[in-house]
């Protein structure tokens, strides 16, 4: 329900200013037209796709479903995205929508994101794409992708904010309360729940905990074996197949989400925050935010620093 209705809200908050007037005209689509219901027992009405004339639509966007493999053999679904897509100015997906647009041929060669539990999945199917597994949306020319739910909402207002600037995109998100300055970059979820999410066993939640507390010192691989008691040919083998992550990128992870939050809760120097976390400098620092959410320590702190 929300990958529909988050985004179609957004679209619905975009108004003239003066008059109050809708900028956007939004449709309800489907293969063949009627209700569609949705997981929350309410049904959306739709019309068909035939009945639409793919010249006047600039944006379409695929919602997701828990029928979306289902949806992959939809003949009449992907032919018609195969054959208009051309004519479409924007295209986007939010949540596993992706498939859809995976299917119809329009993440070759880009970059696209889905939610991280369908990532590995997606790069499988499309090998030609290159799925990002931690933004909360991707924009790669005229195709934008979310990573689910509520992210649906990020794109829709950044996608306002290109059309028609953005006050009108800071006025939506006011609207709906919801922060204008999100970047695409930001990452799905928590860097630790994610190796929590991972290690179904829990063998490691000791380690990580101690991780979290020691930041600031060396954290090699033979340092995190002597921890759990394991050889670090072992630890290293086992930890991989536990969480997915080897040891030092798990480690870098940690120290990233931990400079996230010292960024966003205090006002100590991005120096100190730096050798606090274990970086060394703010400039090895800068280069990790950069790689993995796309913004500097110090624009990161702009946007996500609370406020009392």
């Amino acid at each position: 329900m929300l990958d529909v209705t988050g985004p179609l809200q957004a679209f619905h908050e975009a108004r003239d200013p003066a008059t109050g007037t809708p900028l956007y005209r939004t449709i309800l689509a489907s293969s063949h037209g009627g209700p569609v219901m949705t997981d929350t027992g309410i049904a959306l009405d739709t019309v068909a796709l035939a009945d639409l004339d793919p010249g006047e639509i600039h944006t379409l966007i695929a919602a997701g479903s828990d029928e979306m493999l289902d949806a992959l053999g939809d003949a009449n679904l992907i032919g018609w995205l195969e054959k208009y897509r051309g004519k479409i100015a924007r295209i986007g997906s939010v949540c596993i929508g992706a498939f859809i647009l995976g299917a119809a041929g329009m993440l070759d060669d880009r970059a696209c994101v889905t939610h991280w539990r369908w990532c590995d999945r997606l790069q499988a199917m499309f090998p030609q794409s290159r799925v990002a597994p931690d933004p909360i949306f991707v924009r790669d020319g005229p195709v934008w992708t979310s990573a689910g739910v509520t992210t649906g909402i990020d794109m829709a207002v950044a996608m306002i904010e290109q059309d028609l600037g953005r006050d009108a995109a800071l006025a939506v998100a006011r609207s709906l309360i919801v922060f204008i300055r999100r970047p695409g970059g930001q990452s799905q979820f928590s860097l630790p729940l994610e190796h929590q999410a991972n290690d179904n066993t829990g063998r490691f939640d000791a380690l990580h905990g101690w991780i979290t507390q020691n930041l600031q010192t060396r954290l090699s691989v033979e340092d995190l074996a002597e921890q759990t008691g394991m050889s670090p040919r072992n630890f290293s083998r086992t930890y991989k197949s536990a969480t997915g992550l080897s040891p030092a990128r798990a480690v870098k992870l940690m120290r990233l989400e931990a400079a996230r939050t010292a960024l966003e809760q205090t006002d100590k120097r991005i120096s100190k925050i730096a050798l606090n976390c274990g970086f060394g400098d703010d400039e090895r620092m800068r280069r990790c935010f950069v790689k993995h959410l796309g913004v500097a320590p110090s624009d990161y702190r702009e946007r996500f620093k609370a406020t009392t």
